[in-house]
């Protein structure tokens, strides 16, 4: 193994046919409010979409084996048609995207394998603007998921890096934010043209697009994932909002002017989609903020905080988009992006799940989640 590119491994688009989707159980008090109650619920129902079209491989603390385990033969008494496999794994967090194995494919000779890449996890900033004060575990997460499965491991550590700053094509071109990766507390030591290099290196790519900005106050330095993703090759939706007095609408012009000027790695004009942001922002209620247990050196709420909020954050599974949706006050606009996704989308199912107990922990749907492409993890199999 040298590196993925030298290999003839890429990184495909997530429409792609997946193997399953990794996810972590909740648990941690400054990120899940009472003692992750509310989120258990809004995970649960996100396991169960995509249960209904793929595998589901589901970490627990060794304290929560016996509670997920539960859910699970609850779901396959439910008859709900893939299986939900449960194993312990010390992790910081519950955001399987970012420190998760990327997966990386190749089709020589026309059989798909399988292989994972590492990166190293510092909590979205390090010691520079990290969000907790240590992150040993979720850095060990990928490697250890990767061996227990039996997937050939590229690491590209000491190079820093989340899943959900990344979003593929599957044909060559790989979409990124400035915001994100030319952070201060990322790579500072490398330049643009440098961590160019390394993500076509590992991932297999042949061009980088690189948006200048995410969502507006999008705590992980603006990740890609919850401002744009690719439909399939050559088409993209994009977070957008009409309302020229929200913060939002510079950011998001920013990109659709960017992304107008740019081709993708086969010469193609990108199709953009609009996708909405909800109407109202969603902000942080004092009765959330009471719920939260904040550890020394951890990134804390405020009353009123406005979240990330962005329908873009979905995550396709074999047969579905499940994408989150808002209720209350956005009512009206959950049910417009939905509309939306299923005429982009006409031959999957849509499956909206109330997910606002996920992005008062600081991420939605796509950030917990990590898809694992189908094919072979090794040539003898």
């Amino acid at each position: 193994m040298q590196t993925p590119k030298q290999d003839g491994f890429f990184m495909p688009g997530e429409f792609e046919v997946h193997k399953g989707c990794i996810l972590i159980w909740p648990s941690r008090p400054g990120s899940w409010r009472n003692e992750a109650r509310e989120a258990k619920k809004a995970f649960a129902a996100v396991i169960e979409a995509i249960a209904r079209s793929e595998a589901v491989f589901l970490a627990a603390r060794k304290e929560d084996v016996a509670e997920a385990t539960n859910f699970a033969n609850e779901l396959k008494r439910k008859q709900i048609p893939y299986p939900v496999t449960v194993f312990e794994a010390k992790t910081d967090d519950a955001w399987a995207r970012d420190i998760g194995p990327t997966f990386v494919v190749s089709d020589k000779a026309n059989e798909r394998m399988v292989r994972a890449v590492n990166w190293e996890f510092n909590a979205w900033g390090g010691e520079v603007d990290g969000l907790y004060a240590s992150w040993k575990l979720d850095n060990a997460f990928a490697k250890a998921f990767s061996a227990w499965q039996g997937y050939e491991c590229y690491d590209a550590a000491p190079f820093v890096l989340e899943g959900g700053s990344i979003h593929s094509d599957g044909e060559g071109t790989v979409l990124v934010t400035a915001s994100c990766l030319l952070s201060k507390g990322r790579n500072p030591e490398l330049s643009k043209k440098q961590i160019e290099e390394k993500l076509k290196s590992y991932l297999g790519a042949e061009k980088i697009l690189w948006l200048p900005r995410g969502i507006y106050l999008d705590e992980t330095n603006e990740h890609v994932d919850n401002v744009c993703a690719f439909l399939k090759p050559g088409e993209v939706v994009l977070a957008w909002t009409d309302n020229e007095d929200d913060p939002q609408y510079v950011l998001s012009k920013a990109c659709l002017d960017y992304l107008e000027s740019e081709c993708d790695a086969k010469g193609r004009k990108l199709v953009i989609h609009k996708l909405p942001i909800p109407d109202v922002p969603i902000c942080v209620t004092k009765e959330e903020l009471e719920g939260y247990c904040f550890e020394e050196g951890e990134d804390t709420r405020e009353e009123g905080e406005r979240l990330a909020a962005s329908y873009v954050n979905f995550y396709f599974s074999n047969g579905a988009v499940v994408m989150p949706e808002f209720g209350g006050e956005n009512k009206e606009s959950d049910v417009r992006a939905q509309e939306i996704m299923k005429k982009l989308c006409p031959e999957r199912e849509i499956i909206a799940v109330d997910a606002r107990d996920i992005l008062t922990g600081g991420g939605n749907i796509h950030c917990i989640t990590q898809q694992i492409p189908e094919g072979r993890k090794r040539v003898e199999e």
